[in-house]
């Protein structure tokens, strides 16, 4: 197999230096701001939990399950996935037995923005999002990407990271989420 010729750079312009990183470094598509948005769809999608679910599956799943860039905006953390995840995301939810249950984990596929974290390394506004685990320059990204290849074998590298893992470790800790959420609420007739 010939060795992958990387799509040529855009030239420096004047303009959002991160905006910059993301399509010279990375070859990323972007729409401009403030603040810089990355365009799922194209090269990945995004699965959004709240943070604190986030940080669990993180801790529960390892480096390893979820081994694709995660980024915090907010309180919410987004992982991102193979492209077209997105468009899967109920199927395999209904499939896992999640269904509506799984309300606070959603996906940003197709057509989709999210805002662009600061690249590693750079300072930044306070509220400005974040990478918890950044992609690498010079590297592709999707075969770091969780995706349903890993179930059935297809295409599967060695070592790749499962969609379906990632999804039901996501779904089980919003569940989580809400139910502690719920009982520490007063009750309605108290």
């Amino acid at each position: 197999m010939p060795p992958t010729i990387p799509l040529p750079r855009r030239p420096a312009a004047p303009g959002d230096p991160v905006q910059q990183w993301y399509e010279n470094e990375l070859g990323w598509a972007t729409a401009a701001g403030p603040p810089a948005q990355l365009v799922t769809g194209l090269r990945f999608d995004a699965l959004e939990v709240p943070a604190d679910a986030g940080f669990a599956v993180l801790r529960r799943l390892g480096a390893t399950a979820a081994a694709g860039p995660v980024a915090l905006a907010g309180n919410t953390v987004r992982f991102l996935v193979a492209a077209g995840s997105a468009e899967e995301l109920p199927a395999l939810l209904e499939w896992l037995e999640w269904g509506v249950l799984a309300r606070d984990l959603r996906a940003v596929g197709a057509g989709g923005l999210i805002p662009a974290p600061l690249p590693p390394g750079r300072p930044g506004p306070r509220e400005a999002a974040v990478w918890l685990r950044p992609p690498g320059p010079g590297r592709e990204v999707e075969p770091t990407l969780p995706t349903l290849s890993a179930l059935t074998g297809l295409g599967r590298q060695e070592g790749a990271p499962d969609l379906v893992r990632l999804v039901e470790a996501a779904a089980t800790q919003c569940h989580r989420l809400r139910l502690l959420r719920a009982s520490a609420q007063p009750l309605a007739f108290s």
